[in-house]
């Protein structure tokens, strides 16, 4: 392995343990409605997913189609069933089959 991708998966976990825990942390029951506090902490859900996005399809990029063809149409696959039914649940696992279907085809 090498200390490149073990540099961004350190980092991808830490930010993501930390936008977990700093709702905890922060003690969300006792904000103002509207604060920035309450902004901030909203917006990490989205920023956590685009964190775990962007650290799981880096090693995947490769000018090689077969190599990047399961994450560009899982991607689609997710992005699709979300406009389409505005359910994370349906879309994560359409995302999952579309790409393990992508796998198992490309081989």
């Amino acid at each position: 392995m090498n200390w490149e991708l073990l540099t961004v998966v350190a980092l991808a976990g830490a930010a993501n343990w930390v936008f977990r825990a700093l709702p905890i942390l922060a003690r969300a029951d006792r904000m103002a409605v509207g604060g920035w506090l309450g902004r901030f902490l909203s917006s990490t859900g989205p920023a956590a997913i685009a964190t775990l996005f962007v650290a799981s399809i880096l090693p995947a990029l490769s000018p090689d189609l077969a190599r990047l063809a399961p994450a560009l149409i899982g991607t689609v696959a997710v992005l699709a069933t979300w406009v389409a039914c505005r359910s994370v649940v349906l879309a994560t696992i359409a995302g999952a089959i579309a790409h393990g279907l992508t796998v198992w085809l490309v081989g």
